[in-house]
């Protein structure tokens, strides 16, 4: 994916003035969270993006749900890629880029809230501000996104999150803080042989029982793995 756009079956997404990239993983969290809305035919009408970068996720949900979707982002030059890739898909009329911090954002009462924050806190950084704003969490840190959704989202609301897997734990202690519960979590490995290294993460304002699963991107032939195919098929070309 080291191309200046990657090419959908329905859109194509440019992420040349994005430090963030289409990465396979962030394409099966839009994928599973497309599905999750169109398969439990939730009552789902307003949906608000944290951190859109490009507008993947964004996208990849509108193409399965009619919904309206407000994705914010607080780079500029990201969010002149979102606009680019929202007014050239199929699906330029449900979408909007809002180009602000969403700590100063005001509007809530969203039906979903979906995010692929920056995943570092306290670590090495980049000399790139942008790289530094995308993957590391000095503008956003996880216990803010936490804070903002609990706020925005409406109370039979559901929430997604992408993280670090080895953040797991942390995560779980800040949503109980915010009085907010996980739903599902899914394990995401590279293999069938590999650790997780990512989780994709449902959630509420309602406790209920948890559903855990793993899902490996390829199998021990570096093929995809059937689970694979079926999270991408209505995306990938060549699925």
């Amino acid at each position: 994916m080291g191309n200046d756009f990657f090419q959908f079956k329905q859109f194509t997404v440019f992420h040349n003035n994005c430090a963030m990239k289409v990465t396979t993983d962030a394409c099966m969290f839009g994928a599973w969270v497309a599905n999750k809305l169109s398969e439990k035919n939730w009552n789902c009408k307003k949906l608000l993006d944290i951190g859109t970068g490009s507008g993947l996720l964004s996208l990849m949900i509108a193409q399965q749900n009619d919904l309206f979707i407000d994705a914010i982002e607080i780079d500029a030059l990201a969010a002149g890629n979102a606009l680019d890739n929202f007014s050239s898909s199929p699906f330029r009329n449900n979408l909007k880029i809002i180009h602000s911090d969403i700590l100063n954002f005001k509007e809530d009462g969203y039906d979903c809230i979906v995010s692929n924050p920056p995943f570092y806190e306290d670590e090495l950084t980049s000399p790139r501000k942008e790289k530094n704003i995308a993957h590391h969490s000095k503008q956003l840190k996880l216990n803010q996104l936490i804070s903002v959704i609990n706020k925005k989202l409406n109370n039979d609301g559901n929430f997604f999150l992408l993280l670090p897997f080895k953040r797991k734990r942390e995560t779980e202690i800040l949503l109980q803080t915010h009085q907010l519960f996980i739903n599902e979590i899914i394990a995401v490995r590279q293999s069938y042989q590999h650790l997780p290294f990512r989780c994709m993460i449902m959630g509420s304002k309602k406790i209920s029982t948890l559903i855990c699963n793993d899902l490996s991107i390829c199998d021990d032939k570096k093929q995809y793995t059937p689970s694979f195919v079926e999270l991408l098929k209505d995306y990938y070309l060549y699925l």
